[in-house]
């Protein structure tokens, strides 16, 4: 009989009801690593605001789906995800995730002036995921 390794909870519900209600830009969808449908979302506005609302019913599943595909560790997703949201230009996650020299890019650059930003957005769950299993 196999043993399956505790899943550990990396996503906040919580997190992923508040980006939510800014739904129709993808952020939730971002936040569960899901980037390619969080930028289908961003630029129909939530395909015009019906997968928005479905995904009012789908935030539970794609919080355990996120359980299980990213790992905990010392690295905390949701502070991760508020300090590239908020500060993310100026490269604050990075230094957080101890990323030292491209956080000081970001700072000085405004995030590459906004392009390095949008693709940590990308791909923020996997560099901390990275981070974690290190």
């Amino acid at each position: 009989m196999r043993m399956q390794s505790p899943v550990s909870d990396t996503h906040s519900k919580t997190i992923g009801y508040i980006l939510w209600i800014f739904g129709f830009t993808g952020a939730h969808r971002f936040y569960y690593g899901k980037p390619v449908t969080g930028a289908i979302w961003f630029f129909t506005f939530g395909l015009l605001g019906i997968g928005w609302l479905i995904d009012l019913f789908l935030i539970p599943s794609m919080d355990r789906e996120a359980d299980h595909r990213f790992a905990a560790g010392r690295f905390d997703y949701s502070l991760s995800w508020i300090l590239l949201t908020f500060l993310g230009i100026f490269g604050i996650h990075r230094l957080y995730l101890g990323k030292i020299v491209t956080g000081l890019i970001w700072m000085f650059t405004g995030g590459l002036l906004g392009l390095g930003w949008i693709y940590d957005f990308c791909t923020l769950n996997d560099q901390v995921d990275e981070r974690n299993r290190a």
